[in-house]
C-alpha cells in the first residue's frame, strides 16, 4: 500500500484546513516532539516523550520534566551555562 501523507506527514489529518503555514508548523514541531532524543544520564537516543514536559529514558529509565514538545528548550540551556558560569 502506497504511503498517502508524503509531503504533508502527520498534519495530513487536517486536509485543506487551517491553511498552509499552521499545518506547517504543526509537521516541525511533532515531527521533532516524536523523535528520539538524547538521555542526560546515560547518553542513549532513547528518550521519549511521555505526556506534556513529561519524558523518559527507555534504557535507564530516568524520568525528568522538560519541554512540552523537547526535553531540552532553548531557554533552560541559556540557564544552565549561567549556573556553568557562576559556578
Amino acid at each position: 500500500m502506497a504511503r498517502r501523507t508524503k509531503k504533508v506527514g502527520t498534519a495530513g489529518r487536517f486536509q485543506s484546513r487551517y491553511g498552509v503555514r499552521t499545518r506547517t508548523r504543526i509537521r516541525y514541531i511533532e515531527t521533532q516532539q516524536k523523535a528520539r532524543h538524547i538521555c542526560s544520564s546515560c547518553g542513549q537516543k532513547t528518550v521519549k516523550r511521555i505526556s506534556t514536559g513529561i519524558w523518559k529514558c527507555t534504557k535507564c529509565g530516568n524520568t525528568f520534566a522538560g519541554g512540552a514538545y523537547l526535553p531540552r528548550t532553548e531557554a533552560g540551556q541559556n540557564i544552565e551555562k549561567m549556573l556553568k558560569i557562576n559556578a
